[in-house]
C-alpha cells in the first residue's frame, strides 16, 4: 500500500494467506494502511521477535496475529510489543480451529492478546480499525459508516 502503514499483520505460515486474504481485503475497504509479514513463532522465532520489536517505532498501531495448531504467534509479539494485539486463530485439520483458539485466549495475566472468531480475519480488520478509531478520527468515521451499511443492508 502507498500510504505509512498502521496495521501490522502477521501470520505463521504462508497456508494462512488465503483465509487471510479477509483480513486484506477488509482494511483495504476501509482505507487502512497495512503490512504482510509471513514468519513462524517456533520455525522463525528471531524474525518474530525482531518484526515485532520494531514495529512501534515503524508507525505500525496494531499488530494481528494469525497462527493454527500451537498458535504461540499472538502470545510471542504480544510478548515484544507495547502495541495492542489481535489474534486470529486459524482453522486446523487436527481439531478444526479450537487447538489455535484455545492457545490464543489462555494467554497469561501481563501478556493480553484480543482475539477473534476461528478463520475470523474480517473481524480482526474491522477491530483493528475500532482501535485505530479510538485516537484517529478518520477511521472512527470508517467504522461509523460500516455499521450504516450494514444497518441499510
Amino acid at each position: 500500500m502507498a500510504d505509512q502503514p498502521v496495521v501490522g499483520i502477521i501470520m505463521g505460515s504462508k497456508s494462512d494467506l488465503a483465509t487471510m486474504e479477509g483480513c486484506t481485503n477488509e482494511l483495504e475497504r476501509l482505507g487502512v494502511p497495512y503490512e504482510l509479514v509471513i514468519a513462524s513463532a517456533h520455525r522463525t522465532p528471531d524474525k518474530v521477535h525482531r518484526w515485532a520489536e520494531s514495529a512501534a517505532e515503524r508507525g505500525i498501531k496494531v499488530i494481528i496475529a494469525a497462527a493454527g495448531k500451537a498458535a504461540h504467534l499472538g502470545g510471542v509479539v504480544a510478548a515484544f510489543t507495547p502495541l495492542p494485539v489481535v489474534g486470529v486463530p486459524m482453522k486446523t485439520s487436527d481439531l478444526g480451529g479450537m487447538d489455535s483458539l484455545l492457545s490464543m485466549v489462555q494467554m497469561p495475566s501481563g501478556v493480553p492478546v484480543a482475539c477473534v472468531a476461528i478463520n475470523g480475519a474480517k473481524n480482526a480488520a474491522i477491530y483493528a480499525t475500532q482501535i485505530l478509531g479510538a485516537s484517529l478520527p478518520e477511521y472512527r468515521e470508517k467504522i461509523v459508516q460500516l455499521k450504516a451499511e450494514m444497518a441499510d443492508a
